[in-house]
Formats: structure tokens, sequence, C-alpha cells
């Protein structure tokens, strides 16, 4: 397998595991608004931090992506 395919199958990879991440993230965030009055406070809690996640690890799965297309741009 040549350099450019492994690359464009790492951006492939990375499209679909950031598809994952942004839907679980808009997932948590409407369950968090529909159930902010009537969830004990340790599952609010929860899922901020796992929306905090979700965020965080979807970015870093951008910037690797866009690294990714970079590279392929200079071959």
């Amino acid at each position: 397998m040549s350099k450019v395919d492994r690359i464009k199958e790492k951006i492939g990879w990375y499209k679909v595991l950031f598809g994952v991440l942004v839907a679980s993230l808009f997932s948590l965030i409407a369950w968090l608004i529909s159930n902010l009055q009537t969830a004990a406070t340790w599952q609010l809690v929860c899922t901020m931090i796992a929306c905090i996640g979700s965020g965080v690890v979807a970015a870093a799965i951008h910037l690797n992506a866009q690294k990714q297309i970079d590279l392929l741009e200079d071959l």
C-alpha cells in the first residue's frame, strides 16, 4: 500500500470517529437539556464531563485529520 493510500485510509477512519463523537456529543447535550430539572446531580455532572471529554477528543481527531490532509497535499 502506498503512502498516499495509507493517509487516505487514516483520514477515512478519522471521519468515522469524528462523526460518532459528534453524534454522541449532540445526544448527551440533548439528554442534559431535557433532563436538567429531574436528573440527579451526579448524573448531570457525569453528563457534563462526558460532553467535555467528547468535545476534546473530537477536536483532537479533527486536528489529526487536518495534519493528515496537509501531509497529503505535500505529496
